[in-house]
């Protein structure tokens, strides 16, 4: 069986390496998609783990920590804790980089809460050192043995260490920077030994009970102020809202682009099955049974694909791997190095699964029919006279759709594929959105003030002001689960003339007592129209809301609620409100912010739905190249593909062409109307496939609690039909020149 497969191959050399080349393109398809999407589905918990992530995190007032370790050692369920004392907006310099938002922490003993990723870890006994998160280290070229100066007093330290710490995204794409020092340092530089922390620590010896261990807490800080809990799963929640819609898009994405890579190796296979029909039934002629005909089928499949896919995924692999590991590197989180090794094992077995079946099925069923049926169902339709019309184009036409499988297989592959390159350019258009259209999270307003009530008037009376609020905003928990964490949002009065997240449910907040959740806090916390919403305040105090409407909110992952302010006031007296503008339509923003600089009230922009990290969406822009430059090499191996097999198949004829007097162009323009004739229909139906499938299933992977729009655009239709062209281009420059290069007389003999 090995002997006769091999020999097949050789016999057929040509259209072995197209097969392989197309295992190649779409096992590089899916080498990029598993390298991203397995990466940033998993990259948390990996990183988590590594680190040593606490279960909980309390910030607090700072308090001596005697104190505050006799109360937190009372707390059930708690396997260890350590304690920190953290200064914000230090000064930071290094490497000729000037920062004034450091965050400098002091650790004393016990586990850190960070891994350490270059040097070496704070020793307890020496001093002049620090540990600097890698964030800031790659952003400032900084390595073990360089210098830092933090502020005056701390002076110079020598950097022991490169630190990972995932209970945040890294600097730049978080504001502040952070940078460990030990008491030892403080007790040399400082001239005492630091005795207090506004920081716990605190590890679970069973996390899923964290519910009682936060209730106990709350029930013994009494004299600790602005405490505040952030558990794991909080993180994971607060990274969400740095980049986590973006992550969810982008692994939603390649998910897609897997089960197109699938379509193609589907495709292409069965495509290679219906060109070797009469062979089958010549086997069948001399003998081979229907089994021994699909075996040996499966045989050569598994030696085309096994070293095209291998080479495929690796090339992918490579393609992606730096852009994702510099993604993942933004948000504090590590790439999978050797773990990825079981994802793209299963990848390979999927795609030798997929060649073999797609190969193996057809051919079985071909090789029952009677030997004269099989001879005689090739699937290249007989000629008629009216296939001299249309001219050299139409002939093409005609050459291209007489082998209805390959034509078929063809039409289909590069449709997924222009399907995929539509949804990509329509998720990129969406990720610039959500960076910088608010409206995308259903706000109103463009510009937020920081001032106070009785500038109201005068923010309303600036030219181009159509409007202008109070805004309330706090960070919450859920009485009843204190892990889960949520913003409650209030304005006076109706809400939706400044936010208005669609509804799903429900109807909008009139009274005190109501409450708008997002899908996202409703599914996490099982809320439906009538429930009541139980939130413990950042003051400790308790306010409670019934449900009336749940909308489809993607601000802070749908973990959200609309209120009126009043509660919220009488459980938080201290809460500030900030202040809102709506423009005009039209409003020259540039000049509404100047007047509002001179009225005293200097306006910052609304924020969107994701971060404006240059280096952040400049490494997203990266990742989505190579995913798209993966797709597009499929692409132009279909077009070249279904090409050189219509070439292949019409010797004869674009011989006889050439023996009439047709030169390059008669050649290239028949080539032509077979390229448009695959071409154009696959066109029309990738960008119907994006905006009926893809497009609502990656919407709906990556966000179930928000709508997201990722329909496409007439833009992004011309982009794709332009690529298109550009790439049957390629395809027939690519297999003119070689069909030119042939004798007329060996095609003549075909004929």
């Amino acid at each position: 069986m090995l002997t006769l497969a091999l020999a097949g191959l050789r016999a057929r050399g040509s259209r072995t390496l197209l097969s392989a080349l197309g295992i190649l393109a779409a096992s590089l398809v899916v080498g990029t998609g598993v390298t991203v999407g397995y990466g940033l589905a998993t990259g948390f918990e990996r990183s988590a783990d590594g680190a040593g992530l606490p279960d909980v995190i309390a910030r607090f007032d700072p308090e001596r920590r005697t104190t505050v370790d006799e109360r937190v050692r009372a707390l059930p369920n708690l396997a260890a804790a350590s304690y920190r004392y953290e200064v914000l907006n230090a000064p930071l310099t290094a490497n000729g980089h000037h920062n004034h938002r450091g965050a400098v922490n002091t650790i004393g003993e016990g586990r850190r809460g960070y891994e350490i990723l270059e040097g070496r870890d704070l020793a307890a006994s020496r001093a002049g050192e620090a540990v600097v998160e890698q964030g800031l280290a790659k952003e400032w070229d900084l390595h073990p043995g360089d210098r830092i100066r933090i502020g005056r007093e701390l002076g110079e330290l020598t950097i022991a260490g490169i630190s990972n710490a995932p209970d945040n995204v890294a600097f730049p794409l978080a504001t502040t920077a952070r940078v460990y020092i030990s008491d030892a340092t403080v007790r040399e530089r400082l001239g005492f030994t630091p005795d207090d922390a506004n920081v716990a620590l605190l590890w679970l010896r069973d996390p899923a009970k964290a519910d009682v261990t936060l209730t106990q807490a709350r029930a013994v800080s009494f004299g600790l102020g602005k405490l505040e809990f952030v558990t794991r799963e909080g993180v994971r929640v607060l990274l969400s809202q740095a980049a986590g819609i973006v992550i969810s898009l982008l692994v939603a994405f390649s998910l897609v682009a897997l089960v197109a890579a699938g379509t193609m190796l589907a495709a292409g296979a069965h495509a290679d099955v219906q060109r070797r029909l009469s062979a089958f039934g010549v086997q069948r002629a001399l003998g081979f049974s229907p089994g021994r005909i699909a075996a040996l089928q499966a045989t050569e499949a598994v030696l085309v694909a096994a070293p095209a896919a291998l080479a495929g995924l690796a090339i992918g692999t490579l393609a992606v791997a730096g852009p994702s590991g510099e993604l993942l590197a933004a948000l504090n989180e590590r790439p999978p190095g050797g773990a990825l090794a079981l994802p793209l094992g299963l990848a390979l077995v999927a795609v030798l699964a997929i060649v073999v079946a797609a190969a193996t099925w057809p051919a079985w069923r071909a090789a029952r029919r009677p030997p004269a049926e099989i001879l005689r169902g090739g699937d290249v339709r007989p000629r008629t006279g009216k296939e001299a019309r249309g001219g050299l184009l139409g002939l093409g036409a005609r050459f291209s759709t007489a082998a209805r499988g390959r034509f078929i297989a063809s039409v289909a592959t590069i449709a997924v594929c222009a399907g995929v390159v539509v949804l990509m350019l329509a998720l990129a258009s969406l990720l610039e959105r959500l960076r910088d259209d608010p409206g995308t999270v259903g706000k109103r307003y463009q510009l937020t003030v920081r001032a106070p009530e009785w500038m109201l008037g005068a923010i309303r009376d600036v030219p181009g002001v159509d409007a202008a609020g109070e805004r309330y905003a706090t960070e919450a928990a859920d009485s009843f689960r204190l892990g889960e964490s949520l913003k409650l949002v209030a304005y006076p009065g109706d809400h939706t003339a400044f936010e208005a997240p669609p509804l799903a449910e429900g109807r909008r907040v009139r009274a005190p007592d109501e409450v708008e959740v997002g899908l996202g806090l409703a599914d996490a916390l099982g809320l439906r129209l009538g429930s009541t919403l139980a939130a413990q305040l950042r003051s400790g105090a308790e306010v409670r809301f019934r449900v009336v409407g749940i909308v489809r909110a993607l601000e802070s992952s749908g973990r959200i609620g609309w209120v009126q302010p009043q509660r919220l006031l009488e459980g938080d007296p201290d809460l500030a409100p900030g202040i809102v503008v709506r423009l005009d339509a039209g409003a020259d923003r540039a000049q509404v912010t100047r007047d509002l600089i001179e009225v005293g009230a200097p306006p910052k922009s609304a924020s969107a739905a994701t971060t404006r990290s240059g280096q952040f969406l400049a490494v997203l822009a990266s990742v989505l190249r190579g995913v798209g430059l993966a797709v597009g090499l499929v692409c132009l191996y279909a077009l070249v593909q279904a090409l050189t097999m219509t070439a292949r198949e019409r010797r004869g004829a674009v011989a006889l062409l050439r023996a009439c007097g047709g030169d390059a162009r008669a050649v290239a323009t028949v080539l032509a109307g077979a390229a448009a004739a695959v071409a154009l229909p696959a066109a029309v139906a990738g960008i119907v496939l994006e905006w009926a499938v893809f497009g609502p299933l990656v919407a709906r992977l990556a966000a179930g609690f928000a709508s997201l729009p990722l329909a496409p655009a007439p833009g992004h239709v011309a982009i794709v039909l332009g690529g298109l062209l550009a790439l049957a281009a390629g395809a027939i420059a690519l297999v003119a020149r070689r069909v030119l290069r042939e004798p007329v007389v060996a095609g003549l003999r075909e004929e």
